[in-house]
């Protein structure tokens, strides 16, 4: 495998980001990255958009939310999205991009990260359970609340 690299979303990478193709079923679970994007825009301050480079190839996307004033604490440090190109999954493009906002966020002072996610078949719950995810509770929506201890 070759070395992972996690850059700043930028006008040079925002193409390739928001063509990311996951493998099928794995729509259903995840927004596309170009919402992203759009809340990014709109949450400049807390927003922390990213994508994982392989050999300058694009294969990943993660985007976090740090605001330790949020109301739901859900939301003060989190993965708001997170998208694996369906080629790079099982390489550990995933892991790298979790591993890498939970430094952020640890640098930032946080104790935790979160993440919500629908649960299902094809969802994400296996990936955020090897981890170290432990469920914490459920939204109204029935989507489950999981947090990683830093």
């Amino acid at each position: 495998m070759s070395e992972l690299k996690l850059v700043e979303l930028s006008a040079s990478n925002i193409v390739a980001a928001n063509t990311l193709t996951l493998k099928p079923g794995q729509e259903q679970y995840v927004a596309p990255v170009s919402h992203s994007i759009a809340e990014a825009y709109v949450n400049p301050s807390t927003a922390w958009p990213r994508v994982v480079l392989e050999d300058d190839e694009v294969v990943g996307f993660i985007m976090g939310n740090f605001d330790p004033e949020a109301a739901e604490v859900e939301f003060r440090g989190c993965i708001w999205r997170i998208n694996v190109a369906a080629d790079a999954q099982g390489h550990g493009v995933g892991r790298f991009a979790v591993l890498a906002l939970a430094d952020e966020a640890r640098s930032r002072g946080f104790d935790r990260i979160t993440v919500i996610f629908e649960p299902g078949e094809d969802g994400p719950a296996a990936f955020f359970d090897r981890i170290g995810f432990e469920t914490i509770g459920e939204t109204p929506y029935g989507e489950t609340i999981a947090a990683l201890p830093l």
